[in-house]
């Protein structure tokens, strides 16, 4: 990844990090706006949902800059995630809640730039765990 998109994605996502609970809140929304029948796939309480998720994202920027280690638990998640009922054409679903609630979250510092840089992170991330869902590795 592009090491100036790298630091303005970390940069942004520490941003966000005291807001983390509310930037999990409106990523959910949003997604369940763009496509309610994901909603069935959320079985366990929201809060702990998003923190996961945030926690996940967290990793995976941290890791972007090491792929060679990152890739088997990027593989894994993918494969859990294949379990839960996720499917290929969810992750363009999941991108455009991210970019859109980055956009509200961050307001004026979602730069051009800035979602340039996290639909790259969001592409790495996302083809290493649409690979681990291909090859179906469990974890």
């Amino acid at each position: 990844m592009n090491p100036r998109h790298l630091a303005i994605v970390r940069s942004t996502l520490a941003t966000l990090a005291p807001a983390a609970d509310d930037v999990a809140r409106r990523f959910y929304k949003r997604l369940f706006e763009l496509d309610p029948r994901l909603r069935k796939l959320f079985k366990g309480d929201m809060s702990d949902q998003g923190r996961s998720l945030m926690a996940m994202i967290g990793a995976g920027v941290a890791g972007l800059d090491r792929m060679e280690t990152l890739r088997p638990t990027l593989a894994a998640l993918g494969a859990r995630h294949r379990g839960y009922g996720v499917r290929d054409l969810h992750y363009a679903v999941v991108a455009q809640a991210l970019l859109d609630t980055l956009a509200v979250a961050l307001g004026p510092a979602f730069t051009a730039e800035a979602r340039v840089s996290w639909t790259e992170a969001y592409g790495v991330l996302a083809g290493g765990m649409r690979a681990g869902a291909r090859i179906g590795l469990a974890s």
